[in-house]
């Protein structure tokens, strides 16, 4: 399986991170790429994929996981595919952030919470994991110590405050450190803090990579 990609950012030979971003209901690839102006610079390279339909499953995460079948399983293994074509590009997991936003960022949570696979961090604005019961957590260990950046507004009219709490707790359970904030609002927007918070998170693993790099050569 190969998803067709939309890519921008720093040249894959020169970047010391790949990231995918995953877009919302209603959005495309075009949406992350036009938020990721707002990340400043960092030397990594953007892939996002884009939902058939542009939605990756068609009723509300909250609903039982079951009602969002067969959709939320073609989707989560679009993602996977994703990483399998990263990792063919030279991008292994620990060189990839996972960032979505709103049905991306629910769908990463829910990846991630589900299947575990080593990344290098995850940027969630805005979701949580899909369905009425927690996911069992992850024992595997695989996301112990990665950096974590969830951020959400407290009266968002989709997504309720309780479950992105929910969510950095489970995280946190599996060995994630997770930067949890919440602002006041009643919008469904990404903040400046938010995007902030990402670039951080992306500069400070993609200089990393360089130094450990630079230390193998």
């Amino acid at each position: 399986m190969t998803a067709a990609l939309l890519e921008w950012g720093a040249p894959a030979d020169r970047a010391g991170l790949a990231v995918l971003a995953v877009h919302g209901r209603g959005q495309d690839p075009a949406f992350m790429r036009a938020t990721a102006r707002r990340l400043g610079t960092a030397p990594v390279r953007f892939f996002a994929p884009e939902a058939e339909g542009n939605t990756w499953y068609p009723l509300s995460f909250l609903e039982p996981v079951e009602r969002n079948q067969p959709a939320l399983d073609r989707s989560l293994r679009t993602v996977e595919a994703c990483l399998d074509q990263l990792a063919q590009a030279g991008f292994d997991g620990g060189r990839v952030v996972l960032w979505g936003f709103s049905q991306g960022a629910c769908l990463l949570a829910h990846l991630v919470l589900t299947t575990p696979r080593p990344v290098a961090g995850l940027v969630l604005f805005t979701g949580g994991y899909l369905g009425t019961v927690p996911p069992s957590r992850p024992d595997d260990h695989v996301l112990r110590g990665v950096p974590v950046v969830l951020r959400s507004i407290e009266h968002d009219p989709w997504v309720p405050r309780h479950r992105v709490e929910e969510t950095a707790g489970l995280l946190r359970q599996a060995g994630a450190e997770v930067d949890l904030r919440i602002d006041p609002g009643t919008e469904h927007v990404i903040t400046d803090e938010a995007c902030t918070a990402a670039t951080e998170l992306l500069t400070t693993k993609a200089q990393g990579e360089h130094v450990s790099v630079r230390k193998r050569g």
